[in-house]
């Protein structure tokens, strides 16, 4: 069904929860505790959760496959592929997203503007990665977008964040784009930010771009240098914003605050 909304009590009252996980067998699309599929959709004030747990591998907590979708106050908490932005247009705002490996992942326009990313502790002998995006051709209009965000461990990582490597994203896909502005990074993000996927896969065709962040693991100083990872100027950035990015204007009249542009 299209334009369907779900409005909960708050993110951590009403949750919708599963555990299918692919230790158990189950395909990691075929994972997710909760699927939309229907265009217009808004989700307010809930919880989504894959409760399987680190050691059973990919599982989604949510799998979003439509145009025009917003969420706002919701909580996403699994480990690895807790949230697979799937296709189309999507806004997140003001959630908590919590996971460990590619704990984003997928190939949709999405902006996530003033979010929190919430790491978790992995299993031993692993690193965590927020974003995994899947652009695989050059000319897709698709891309992840972290705006205003807050990127920071959570209580299970703190007492290891010194021992456990964490990184803004891995390319999932040759042209992959993730775009990260605006936004408090905390000192769990490795100096050079980011991750290989195999050798040096994608290395040469992704786009992975900074933006007027702050906070400890905001410097760039140190970062990988591949040809696609860049710090962006303010010109560059616009073309990220919702605005621009999303072409917006779909999202005024929902109930939903959202900067069309950059904040600053």
């Amino acid at each position: 069904m299209e334009n369907l909304t779900i409005y909960g009590d708050g993110s951590q009252k009403s949750i919708i929860t599963g555990n299918k996980n692919y230790a158990d067998g189950v395909r990691p699309f075929q994972t997710a505790s909760f699927v939309v599929l229907g265009d217009g959709f808004l989700g307010k004030a809930m919880g989504f959760r894959n409760t399987a747990g680190p050691e059973k591998h990919q599982a989604i907590a949510a799998r979003v496959q439509a145009d025009r979708t917003v969420f706002v106050n919701c909580r996403f908490e699994g480990y690895q592929y807790t949230l697979y932005a799937q296709t189309h247009r999507q806004f997140y705002r003001s959630c908590v997203i919590a996971g460990t490996i590619d704990f984003i992942f997928g190939d949709a326009a999405s902006v996530f503007q003033n979010c929190i990313m919430q790491v978790r502790k992995p299993m031993e002998n692993q690193q965590n990665t927020i974003t995994a995006q899947g652009r695989y051709q050059q000319q897709e209009t698709t891309g992840f977008v972290l705006q205003k965000c807050q990127i920071k461990a959570d209580d299970t990582l703190v007492p290891e964040k010194d021992k456990i490597k964490s990184y803004l994203g891995r390319p999932w896909k040759e042209y992959s784009r993730t775009i990260v502005m605006e936004s408090e990074i905390g000192d769990i993000i490795h100096p050079d930010g980011w991750l290989p996927w195999a050798g040096n896969f994608a290395l040469n065709t992704l786009y992975y771009a900074e933006f007027n962040n702050t906070g400890p693991g905001s410097n760039t100083n140190a970062r990988v240098n591949w040809v696609g990872r860049k710090v962006i100027n303010k010109d560059e950035a616009t073309k990220f914003t919702v605005g621009s990015f999303l072409n917006g204007t779909w999202i005024n009249g929902r109930g939903v605050p959202a900067q069309m542009g950059l904040y600053n």
